[in-house]
């Protein structure tokens, strides 16, 4: 399926897949992954995912990834120095 002809109920079902009871062999692991980066921004991201089906959870070897994002302005960069700071 185009991804950009995903429902709003196919994308918040893709968006809640439970980690605990996903069945692994049935997600792609994102190292096999190869984006074009020749591509133009729009392309890549629709090549990104047609490749990894479900771009919130996926494999990365043996681990589930679930990816999440909240309604914020703070940047994953602002968060990821929050982290160092903590443990400084």
């Amino acid at each position: 399926m185009e991804p950009c002809a995903y429902s709003m109920e196919q994308i918040e079902a893709m968006q809640n897949v439970d980690i605990r009871t996903v069945d692994p062999t049935g997600l792609r692991d994102i190292r096999e992954v190869k984006v074009n980066t020749d591509l133009p921004k729009r392309e890549r991201i629709l090549d990104f995912i047609r490749q990894i089906g479900n771009p919130y959870c996926y494999r990365h070897g043996k681990y589930v990834v679930k990816v999440s994002f909240t309604d914020t302005d703070v940047t994953l960069e602002d968060r990821m120095l929050s982290y160092i700071r903590s443990k400084c």
